[in-house]
């Protein structure tokens, strides 16, 4: 399983899953079509299934127009059968969502959007958190709760420490200011700082990051209760 990061809107990033045994994929969160298009034509890769984990614009708004060239298959929460759109297939937290090579287990990660949902590829020990988890952060409680968040970041905390993370927006340096303020000692997460800054000048993304630099640097992560993660949460709010 092949990962190709797809740099979209001013922020954003798309995932393209390819099977190469059969140049097919699948894409998550596809914010908008265009340079999604773009590298599918270019490789000559065919799109079967495009795999959404909350219904913002920014990460659906390639839907349409994507599946009107592929006629690929949409999947999305259960919750969110009204909110996403072309939606076809309906998952739940904890099911296993299996086509063709593509394996992923759903994990309803509500706090950001009450319907968000991150793809975790067990096999590969890869998760598509979206606006869930970022690196050194985590999203903004747009309709959920400081307790939902607190709940769905725990879930991710228990995976494997090798588990690569891939989220939704190029935040790593800016929510890196944050955790350095929060943290100032923290020896490893300076030199994360200094990796993620060679990283973005050498034009290329921060992600992925693994789970256990995340534990030792996301202070969203370490914090040990919801008292406290929830002071953070409104912290970050007015960074």
């Amino acid at each position: 399983m092949k990962i190709e990061i797809i740099k979209c809107l001013q922020d954003n990033y798309s995932y393209l899953i390819i099977d190469e045994t059969n140049n097919t994929a699948c894409v998550i969160d596809p914010s908008e079509a265009k340079p999604i298009l773009k590298f599918l034509e270019n490789n000559k890769i065919v799109l079967r299934y495009i795999l959404n984990t909350h219904h913002h614009y920014d990460h659906v708004g390639g839907n349409i127009e994507l599946k009107k060239k592929y006629n690929c298959e949409i999947i999305g929460f259960k919750g969110d059968k009204k909110r996403i759109p072309e939606i076809d297939t309906l998952v739940d937290d904890d099911q296993i969502w299996k086509k063709d090579n593509f394996e992923a287990k759903i994990f309803h990660v509500p706090g950001h959007t009450t319907g968000h949902i991150a793809f975790y590829f067990f096999k590969e020990k890869k998760i598509f958190t979206g606006d869930t988890l970022f690196s050194l952060g985590c999203g903004k409680l747009f309709e959920g709760t400081y307790e939902q968040m607190f709940n769905s970041l725990k879930k991710i905390k228990e995976l494997p420490k090798e588990t690569e993370i891939y989220c939704g927006h190029e935040y790593t340096l800016q929510n890196s200011n944050f955790c350095i303020s929060q943290d100032p000692d923290n020896i490893r997460l300076k030199e994360k700082i200094l990796e993620i800054k060679k990283k973005l000048a050498d034009n290329l993304p921060s992600i992925p990051s693994l789970l256990g630099d995340e534990l030792k640097c996301n202070i969203f992560l370490k914090a040990k209760d919801l008292k406290s993660f929830s002071k953070l949460r409104d912290l970050k709010d007015n960074f």
